[in-house]
This record gives C-alpha cells, sequence and structure tokens, in this order.
C-alpha cells in the first residue's frame, strides 16, 4: 500500500512546509505502478505543487534518485515541470515539481496532439544534446531489458510465439550503436506527455539516461501503433525526427525488439494490475518488429 501525506515522519512534512508553505490538503495521484508517495499539495497562498518521495530502502529509490539528478541537470526553458527542489530527509528521498495539470496526449490517428508530441520531441533531442548532467548511461537500461529477453528466449520454443524474428533482430544489436551524448527520457508514452491549455509537458524522468538521441524515438513509436497507426504510418510520422533518420536501421529493430519482449515478460511475469495494458503494448511492439523483420 502506498504511504499518504500524514504517514510520512513529522520531519519530513515539517521540512516540506518550509519550503512551500502550509500544505492544507494532499491529493493523492495514484495512477502510475512506481511505488512511495505522489501528491498534489495544496498549500496556504493557493497554489500547489507535485511531491514524489519514497524511503531510501524501496527498491525504486535508485530511480527516484535518477530523476532528482535529470530533474536538476534540465535547462530551464524545456517544457517538462520544473524541479523545485529535492533533497533526502530522515530516510526519504524528496522531490518537489511544479504542478502541470492537464491530461495525458491522445496518440491515435488525427489527433492533434500527435504534431506537438512529435515537435517536443525534437525539441528535447535538440535541448539535451550534449547531456547536461550525470544520469548513468543508457548500457544500464538495456542491460535490463536484455536480462528479461534472455528469460524469455530460454523458455520452450513453443512458449514464445515468434521466437526466431526476435532473435534475429537481437543478433544484429551493436552496442556501440547506443552510444552518445543526449540527455534520454527513456520512458515516453502517452502518459508522461501532459497536455495543459494545448502545450505538452514531459514528465517523470525516472529512467532518464544518457545515449544516441534516436532511443527515445523508438522507444515512443510502438505506443502510436498501439494508439491505432499502422507501423509503416508510425515510421512516416517519425520520419520528421532528425534523430530518427539518422538512427542505424538494424539497432532500431533490435532495440524494437528488447523492448516487446521486455513487454511481454512484464505481461506474463509481472504484476497482475499491469498486465493486460503491457500486453497490448507487447503486441503493438511485435506488429513493429514484423514490419521491419520483412
Amino acid at each position: 500500500m502506498r504511504p499518504q501525506w500524514d504517514d510520512l515522519p513529522g520531519t519530513v512534512r515539517h521540512i516540506v512546509e518550509q519550503r512551500i508553505g502550509q500544505v492544507l490538503k494532499a491529493e493523492p495521484v495514484t495512477k502510475g505502478l512506481m511505488p512511495g508517495l505522489a501528491a498534489r499539495l495544496h498549500v496556504e497562498d493557493g497554489g500547489t505543487v507535485f511531491l514524489k518521495t519514497v524511503s531510501t530502502t524501496s527498491p525504486a529509490a535508485s530511480l527516484y534518485e535518477r530523476e532528482r539528478r535529470a530533474g536538476t541537470a534540465l535547462p530551464p526553458g524545456l517544457p517538462t515541470p520544473r524541479l523545485r527542489w529535492s533533497s533526502e530527509v530522515e530516510g526519504w528521498i524528496v522531490l518537489l515539481h511544479e504542478y502541470v495539470d492537464g491530461r495525458d496526449a491522445d496518440l491515435s490517428p488525427g489527433s492533434p496532439d500527435v504534431p506537438l508530441v512529435l515537435d517536443t520531441l525534437v525539441v528535447l533531442n535538440e535541448a539535451l544534446t550534449p547531456c547536461p548532467g550525470d544520469v548513468p548511461d543508457v548500457a544500464a537500461n538495456i542491460a535490463m531489458l536484455q536480462a528479461k529477453a534472455a528469460r524469455l528466449l530460454a523458455l520452450p520454443p513453443e512458449e514464445l510465439p515468434h521466437r526466431a524474428m526476435y532473435e534475429t533482430a537481437l543478433d544484429k544489436l551493436s552496442p556501440d550503436a547506443l552510444d552518445g551524448d543526449t540527455l534520454l527520457h527513456y520512458d515516453l508514452h502517452s502518459g508522461n506527455f501532459r497536455i495543459d491549455d494545448g502545450r505538452p509537458y514531459v514528465i517523470d524522468w525516472a529512467f532518464a539516461a544518457r545515449g544516441a538521441a534516436w532511443i527515445d524515438a523508438v522507444i515512443l513509436a510502438p505506443r502510436f501503433i498501439e494508439a491505432g497507426h499502422t507501423p509503416e504510418q508510425t515510421e512516416a510520422l517519425f520520419a520528421q525526427v532528425p534523430a530518427w533518420r539518422s538512427a542505424p536501421a538494424d539497432a532500431v529493430t533490435a532495440l524494437a525488439a528488447l523492448w516487446t519482449l521486455f513487454r511481454l515478460y512484464k505481461a506474463r511475469f509481472g504484476p497482475v494490475e499491469g498486465r493486460d495494458f503491457r500486453a497490448r503494448a507487447a503486441e503493438a511492439g511485435r506488429a513493429w518488429v514484423h514490419h521491419r523483420s520483412t
């Protein structure tokens, strides 16, 4: 069960209120699977702040620390909520962000959000190259995908449809192709784009990493397929992204395969509440890998 504002140690709540003023109401944000507390804090001056905090003993503590490092490094003016303050207090990692209202981006065909999202991707690529902060190399993120893919590929052949397609794609992955000097979000999807008054904002930098600029486009592309675009339509849309146009074709296919196998793994072995939406994501990824493999 996730902690609530009143569950935090008094020292933590006191220090937060020293920074932002008296908290009149803490409105939990329950969306998402990350442990820890996420809440919209309504404060005495009538403003709102977004609080994220987790115990340093949590398995997710390293992700909160990574988001803290990314938030500190993100330059001003980017379409992302500013990290107002962060610290470790009484065994809790505390992040205070600007609060962005709005809704998830609509990535479906014909949506006015589609060009906004793609334009934002280009802005991030350009503004975050060279990488402005001290975040892990993307190889650490990729290693997690590879570990889950290996678990699936070790299953009996009849338990993994399209096994040969994935193996062929993965055989062509060159680790050097992933190297780069861009600060990557690495978890772009409709829920991490907030559309507020016609403007997109990118939230949740917990998987931020340094790597090749094209990787964020590859992470995002299957979400367009999941939203109703064909693989051909998706690649035509992403052709307007300079980093996509310069991406090595074999590396794109290999990363798409790894991304899909990770979703398949989570759909099979992950938390029950997330299996259905991960299975839908995996099907979109499979369609894309098949398109690129034929």
